[in-house]
């Protein structure tokens, strides 16, 4: 892993290098970079692959006290990021979180090329279905956090619907999910990183602003949504391609939302189809 120093505090990335076009891959909450490592292994031969783990409660590395780690607030350090690593004509793909949407809106899109949307947190769906519903009513609550992510060290509670069993088609590797989720075992300031953004989420006609900003992005845009979704209503996927002036839709089938985790293969044909190689 490599670092660099935000104004929010250090964010760790994973970066493949090369010449290829520049791909950066964004994940979602309780989660990091590793939910990528398949399309990573399929795509790194003939492109860049820029994975950061964001601030959303799968990172090491605590965020400042006083860091805006609001939805919009997170949206802002990864244009920030791409700042900081000089990353131009970037492929913007996102799965789970869709934080990165507000970058359009807030005019911060400037080095995105094409954008990648796989199935996320759309219109008002933040925080996403009833997974999100919950983690929303524990972080409200004193310990909430800390009582939920414990009872995820028993294993067959990874799999209920209210946490990650509808996140998933296949269960996430245990491996995976504990490295996920150790930052939330052992640090009350990953804890408080991680409620600030949960209850950070602004008023549904900002977030309906967001998606209709979509309208003003110009540039080559692919929808890709899991057919099955429990969690991003797949009609979500429609609306968003239609949003995009030259935005196009793939479904997915025989995954949930994680198609990074579900279907990696398919997806990384998807973004292979859509990014054109020099």
């Amino acid at each position: 892993m490599t670092e660099v120093m935000l104004s929010a505090g250090v964010v760790e990335y994973e970066d493949t290098g090369g010449d290829g076009p520049v791909v950066v891959l964004l994940h979602g909450v309780a989660m990091n970079g590793s939910l990528w490592r398949h399309v990573v292994a399929d795509l790194r031969s003939d492109f860049r692959c820029v994975v950061p783990t964001l601030p959303l409660g799968g990172h090491r590395r605590p965020m400042r006290p006083d860091a805006d780690l609001t939805v919009l607030g997170v949206a802002h350090l990864v244009a920030e990021f791409l700042d900081e690593l000089e990353l131009r004509d970037v492929t913007l793909v996102m799965n789970d979180w869709g934080g990165a949407q507000a970058l359009v809106a807030d005019g911060r899109d400037g080095r995105i090329g094409r954008l990648v949307i796989t199935s996320c947190e759309a219109f008002d769906n933040f925080p996403p279905g009833l997974p999100g519903g919950n983690l929303l009513a524990l972080a409200k609550m004193p310990g909430g956090l800390r009582f939920a992510f414990s009872l995820l060290k028993l294993k067959p509670m990874r799999r209920l619907p209210v946490t990650w069993g509808w996140m998933s088609k296949r269960p996430v590797p245990h491996e995976v999910m504990d490295e996920w989720f150790r930052p939330l075992w052992t640090s009350a300031a990953i804890r408080r990183d991680l409620r600030a953004y949960v209850l950070g989420v602004p008023p549904r006609d900002e977030l309906l602003r967001w998606a209709d900003a979509l309208r003003t992005f110009d540039r080559p845009a692919l929808v890709v949504w899991a057919s099955e979704d429990k969690v991003m209503p797949p009609d979500h996927g429609r609306r968003l391609a239609d949003l995009l002036p030259q935005g196009e839709l793939v479904t997915v089938a025989d995954s949930f939302t994680l198609i990074p985790e579900d279907q990696p293969r398919r997806l990384s044909e998807a973004v292979r189809e859509f990014v054109p190689l020099p």
